[in-house]
């Protein structure tokens, strides 16, 4: 499980990457996304020793108090924060993306109109 989490984090952190290198703010805007998912399943994953099943995430009467057997909260607290902040920030790069279009006519992230779209009368 743990070689197909690593995968999973991989490919979507590629594929972050190679869409924030893209010219257009959108493809901007999704490779932020998938870079952010990539962060957090790395947080979560790394808050578990191995893949933590079958343990208990809150303290119960009759399991021993030993960290073997608790799932850590911390990291889970700390990705459901990042998706909230993370849904956020795309909402306003959204907006962000609308303006500057309907500002300057152009999608790309440097602002340069291409040479291929026709003037608009």
């Amino acid at each position: 499980m743990e070689t197909v989490l690593a995968i999973a984090i991989g490919v979507l952190a590629g594929s972050g990457v190679w869409l924030l290198l893209r010219p257009r703010t959108f493809q901007v805007i999704v490779g932020l996304s998938l870079l952010s998912y990539a962060v957090n399943l790395f947080i979560f994953s790394m808050g578990r020793q191995g893949l933590a099943i079958d343990k208990e995430p809150v303290l119960r009467p009759g399991i021993p108090e030993t960290l073997a057997h608790y799932a850590d909260p911390m990291p889970q607290a700390l990705v459901l924060t990042a998706i909230v902040i993370g849904f956020a920030m795309t909402a306003l790069f959204l907006v962000v993306l609308l303006a500057s279009r309907g500002m300057t006519g152009t999608d790309h992230v440097d602002g340069v109109r291409s040479r291929d779209v026709q003037e608009m009368p």
